[in-house]
């Protein structure tokens, strides 16, 4: 069922308005803004109310104080020394509070921070807020003159007018202050109020508010004692010399920044001065302590004078005597590359005296080779006494030697130390090359895998594995020509190149001479394995271009190795890479059908001869192609082998016959004690989890152990057998019966079967399809039930397709069998209805 995905819920529109226009404000930041925004446009309207009434006069007063303010406030003073700045524009808007009361001065101030806020800012935000903390503050502490008069006498007393405007210039720095910080403090999530915080703030606006308040104190008082003339020559001179101080701090300030400049230039020249004066000192204690080897020599490599570093570098003691050139104690092969740069930077040579740097071999004197870096550029000290080069030599030899670890490391495997795909490209890719502007000069090139590594990987360990490769790759590399090249590409595949190829003749017999020696046993942990090795070849004549197709081509004739039987060799064709295409095509099939669920299960009936009774079932699995059809067991079962997919086919072959088996004895109690077989392969009789699996499917299935039979090949069990022996001896604990498929096609040692833990053998088919009165094949067939009776194993027969062979098996004493003539491989329905129908028959069925 398909999930249902809704859209977020639509906000409010007031929701949606805030987060256009104010993005950054949380809920008390916005609720803090709007209150003081609102406050003061409702005091400011308020103001403008009370105007009514005013005179022409009184009007013109308000602009004329704020049109002072907003003038003064384009001409900062600066203090020399300092980033602090005085704004003269409160002055005239303190004045107009004292000459016409708070609503005027309220006025002025909401003007002044409007255009002030617009000048400096670009937000609308601060644009309303500033003007709306103006207004308020101008109301509020406006008042306090007024208010204090009864307590410091009549304002008109220089001392109490003065006292009170300190007062009112200090309430209304603070509320300012307060006000102007704290929207960003409820932004971050902060207290609204912070005493240090507020003091700070307070230090410099303070001291401009009182400044401003004094000022306009004084100029008020002026104005009561002369009219308002004075302030008309007054407030013009006070304005004219705000901006004559602004200019001419402006002016001080760079007089201080060139002057500075000035004494930080002569500062510096005598710094340098000294530095010089001390450069030769400095030189003469650094040559003669360096850690590094230093040399003076002329353009011609000549020793002119060497430090002890150098010495030590060398070998040599202080009675030694240096050599007459530098070029003496250096390796012959790099003698060239020095003269050639020492040419090249000699001031005859045009472009000259240049500086250059080179790694070179230099010979200790007990004769070991020593690498140095060596830096060489243009001396003129006095020391030199004439134009000349300092050599500087650093040892590197370590680093050198990490280089060529590596370089072993990126072109060389590690656990065998062969070289590596890389390395091994990089040889095919000069071989291809060398093809290509030459053809006679051939090639080839093997890949090889070898057969039943992974088995021992899986069964054995990983050390075990490697101990197998290493042997492997010896024994490759002792097969082969002092030309040839051999690498680890990954895992257990390996290349071998022939470079010098005569004829392609040579390399069919190298193939035959590393496909022998590869059948040898190795030694590993104790016990004697066999691996074997499929090789693909291929040769220049193809006219390859890149190495990576030659890769491809031997890969791809390796693969037609294996599929002809394996333990051989093959050569590369055209018409093998449709092959190849197909397999690769078949292999994904596979998965997908392995994936989903697209395999299915046949059940072949196991007959009891002597009395014609069903004894259980050999499960089957079938593969219907949605193209191809029907394919073989025969084809895909080894491709599952050999890419991995065996655990998951075998799998499903467990679950499914195990639950099948389960409703069959639920259906009939007569079917309550048959039997299900059902075909293990080598890898997983060696699997480290084969028991928990098998058991899993016997609890999921709530399937008795007892009524499951394993059956395995006799060539897996015996090439796998001391790998196996826990693994079947675990199962047999568990309660399963073991049983050794197509017995007679290997080579099993009584002793051994003896000993192992199964309970039946199957004949193999070609000797029953053979059976005859007095032939061979009856011999051996008799001959493998007298054995099976002397150790008390249960002896079944394949492949009965007739009615003599029935009888005959049955005389002889054997006790079950199967094949076509006594019931082909049948769908889970049709074995049902067979079943219900022999039941119904109880009628023999030889």
């Amino acid at each position: 069922m398909t999930a249902t995905h809704h859209p977020p819920p639509r906000l409010p529109w007031w929701q949606r308005l805030h987060g256009a226009l104010m993005p950054d404000y949380n809920r008390a930041a916005a609720t803090f803004w709007w209150t003081v925004v609102g406050l003061g446009a409702v005091v400011l309207v308020a103001n403008l109310a009370s105007l009514r009434g005013w005179t022409l006069q009184e009007a013109l007063q308000i602009v004329a104080g704020a049109g002072f303010a907003i003038l003064l406030g384009l001409f900062p003073v600066r203090l020399p020394g300092t980033k602090q700045s005085f704004v003269a524009g409160d002055i005239f808007i303190f004045l107009l509070l004292l000459m016409q009361g708070p609503v005027a001065a309220a006025l002025a101030a909401g003007i002044e921070g409007m255009v002030g806020s617009w000048r400096s800012s670009r937000r609308w935000t601060s644009r309303l807020f500033s003007p709306a903390v103006a207004v308020l503050s101008m109301n509020l502490a406006g008042r306090l003159p007024d208010g204090l008069a009864p307590h410091l006498g009549h304002l008109d007393h220089p001392a109490a007018l003065m006292a009170a405007m300190l007062l009112f210039a200090t309430a209304n720095a603070l509320f300012s202050a307060q006000m102007i910080a704290g929207v960003p403090r409820l932004k971050r999530g902060e207290a609204f109020f912070q005493w240090a915080a507020l003091l700070r703030d307070f230090r410099w606006v303070g001291l401009a508010y009182l400044g401003s308040a004094v000022m306009a104190s004084l100029l008020y008082l002026s104005y009561r004692q002369s009219g308002s003339g004075v302030l008309l020559v007054v407030l013009p001179v006070l304005v004219l010399l705000i901006v004559a101080l602004h200019y001419y701090f402006l002016q001080q300030e760079a007089r201080l920044a060139m002057q500075g400049s000035v004494d930080r230039a002569a500062a510096q020249a005598e710094q340098h001065l000294r530095e010089l004066q001390a450069s030769e000192q400095r030189f003469h204690g650094a040559f003669t302590h360096a850690a590094i080897g230093m040399a003076l020599v002329d353009f011609d490599g000549r020793l002119l004078q060497a430090n002890p570093a150098l010495r030590n570098l060398l070998g040599l003691g202080e009675g030694d005597a240096l050599p007459l050139h530098f070029q003496d104690v250096l390796d012959s092969a790099d003698r060239d590359a020095l003269d050639a740069q020492l040419h090249a930077g000699s001031p005859a040579t045009a472009g000259g005296a240049g500086s250059f740097q080179l790694e070179l071999r230099c010979r200790h004197a007990d004769g070991r080779t020593v690498w140095v870096l060596a830096h060489v550029g243009q001396f003129t000290e006095p020391l030199a006494g004439a134009p000349c080069l300092i050599l500087q030599l650093q040892d590197i030899s370590a680093r050198r030697q990490a280089e060529a670890g590596l370089h072993k490391l990126a072109f060389h495997d590690s656990l065998t130390g062969l070289p590596n795909r890389r390395q091994f490209l990089d040889s095919l890719a000069d071989a291809v090359e060398r093809h290509r502007s030459d053809a006679s000069a051939s090639y080839a090139v093997m890949y090889l895998d070898f057969d039943r590594f992974k088995l021992v990987n899986d069964s054995l360990g990983h050390n075990a594995g490697d101990s197998l490769l290493v042997q492997m790759a010896r024994r490759v590399q002792e097969n082969l020509r002092p030309s040839d090249v051999v690498a680890r590409l990954g895992g257990d595949e390996f290349a071998v190149l022939l470079p010098r190829l005569q004829a392609e003749h040579d390399a069919l017999l190298l193939a035959e001479r590393l496909v022998e020696a590869m059948r040898e046993p190795f030694e590993v942990a104790g016990q004697a394995l066999y691996a074997g090795a499929s090789i693909g070849i291929t040769f220049s004549r193809f006219g390859y271009t890149s190495p990576d197709e030659v890769l491809r081509d031997a890969d791809t004739a390796m693969y037609q190795a294996k599929a002809l039987g394996k333990g051989r060799y093959a050569l590369f064709e055209p018409g093998l890479h449709a092959a190849v295409t197909q397999r690769v095509q078949l292999e994904s099939d596979l998965r997908r059908a392995l994936a989903d669920g697209a395999l299915t299960l046949a059940y072949q009936p196991q007959i009891e001869l002597a009395t014609g009774r069903a004894g259980g079932f050999e499960a089957l699995v079938r593969w219907q192609h949605p193209q191809q059809g029907s394919i073989r067991p025969e084809a895909f079962i080894p491709m599952a082998e050999e890419t991995g997919l065996i655990t998951v086919l075998s799998d499903f072959v467990l679950h499914s016959a195990c639950a099948q088996l389960v409703r069959w004895q639920h259906m009939d109690p007569a079917w309550a004690e048959l039997t299900i077989s059902v075909n293990l392969s080598g890898h997983d009789i060696t699997s480290r989890g084969v028991v928990g699996r098998v058991s899993d499917a016997l609890t999921t299935a709530g399937l008795a152990p007892r009524h499951l039979v394993l059956e395995l090949t006799e060539d897996a069990v015996m090439t796998r057998l001391d790998a196996a022996a826990a693994n079947l001896q675990a199962l047999r604990t568990l309660g399963v019966h073991l049983s050794v498929d197509d017995f007679g096609t290997g080579y099993s040692s009584l002793a051994r079967l003896a000993r192992l833990p199964i309970d039946s053998l199957k004949i193999v088919r070609s000797f029953v399809h053979d059976l005859a009165e007095g032939n061979h094949e009856a011999a051996v067939v008799q001959a493998v039930l007298t054995l099976g009776g002397a150790l008390g194993k249960q002896v079944v027969a394949e492949g009965i397709e007739t009615l003599d062979q029935a009888d005959q098996l049955r005389r002889m004493g054997c006790g079950f069998g199967q094949g076509f003539h006594l019931g082909r491989p049948l769908s889970s329905v049709e074995a049902t209805a067979w079943l219900v129908a022999q039941a119904a028959s109880q009628q023999p069925l030889h």
